[in-house]
């Protein structure tokens, strides 16, 4: 089918990410939140986002604007019925996702995609709560989108062929790379990304190293551009927490446990550096660590 206009659930740094790459590749984008806050700060992000790009040469201006123009946006979830696609990019909580796609599907026309953005979350069981199981499937881009180059597309049981083609294609339009994942918890990067940060984590926690000898050890010792800790707080330690859990209640193995420390985190409220702290205290000129 012939993707024109795709419509973008949640306007977070993943959504806004998204809404970023395809609007600069043509597509129209009609992006939502649930607050009009929410939405401009997603549209804000996008705009700085193209002028960092412009100013290194890596846009042209007029690009820019014409991208930003090809971005709408609504708080009325309703109103992404008329799009050709639409890629949910929410928090990651299966129950919330299951609520949009429930309150979407009413109004959607019959040939619209739905695609889910989740690093985890069962493909098969989100498409089960929605009419059209056959068009639905797993469309995880890495983060920040317009940097990274690797999308995970990942088919539900009851995924049918002309959809994986269409997602693919939208793919390749971006100028992206597709990898094809099986529908099991955390899929492919995240099964094998999570446990590592987290056996960091129990490092930590076991006192093997502190934060600074467990990151530079990793980014030095295995060339890694970030170590896992720094990472960690850069995905935010919530979703590193949610996505352990999938992997652990989703295959039941005790090695995919979260380590208590991350949750201790996580309870306290230390998320990374969307909250300000995590492993690194981030609210000076630059990160401490917090251990």
């Amino acid at each position: 089918m012939d993707i024109r206009k795709v419509g973008v659930v949640g306007a977070g740094q993943m959504g806004n990410g998204i809404a970023h790459v395809l609007a600069h590749s043509g597509y129209d984008v009609l992006l939502t939140d649930i607050t009009q806050e929410a939405l401009d700060k997603g549209v804000g992000n996008i705009r700085k986002n193209m002028e960092r790009q412009v100013g290194r040469g890596k846009m042209e201006e007029a690009v820019m604007e014409a991208a930003l123009g090809r971005i709408t946006t609504t708080l009325a979830l309703k109103d992404l019925g008329q799009t050709d696609l639409v890629i949910e990019s929410a928090t990651e909580r299966e129950t919330v996702k299951q609520a949009i796609f429930e309150d979407l599907v009413p109004h959607l026309q019959p040939h619209t995609i739905l695609t889910s953005n989740t690093s985890s979350i069962s493909i098969t069981r989100l498409a089960s709560r929605t009419d059209r199981p056959e068009k639905f499937m797993g469309f995880h881009f890495m983060n920040p989108v317009p940097v990274m180059q690797l999308v995970e597309l990942i088919r539900g049981i009851a995924t049918d062929k002309e959809t994986y083609e269409a997602c693919h294609a939208v793919v390749e339009k971006l100028g992206k790379t597709a990898a094809s994942a099986e529908d099991f918890p955390a899929f492919i990067v995240n099964r094998i990304l999570m446990p590592m940060i987290n056996e960091a984590v129990y490092t930590l926690y076991e006192g093997v190293g502190n934060v600074t000898s467990i990151d530079t050890s990793m980014k030095l010792g295995t060339n890694h551009p970030m170590g896992p800790l720094e990472l960690a707080d850069f995905i935010g330690l919530d979703t590193c927490l949610a996505i352990m859990n999938v992997l652990h209640d989703g295959l039941a193995d005790t090695k995919y446990r979260p380590c208590p420390l991350l949750t201790k985190y996580v309870e306290a409220g230390w998320l990374g550096r969307k909250t300000g702290r995590g492993f690194y205290d981030y609210r000076g000129e630059t990160p401490v660590p917090t251990r």
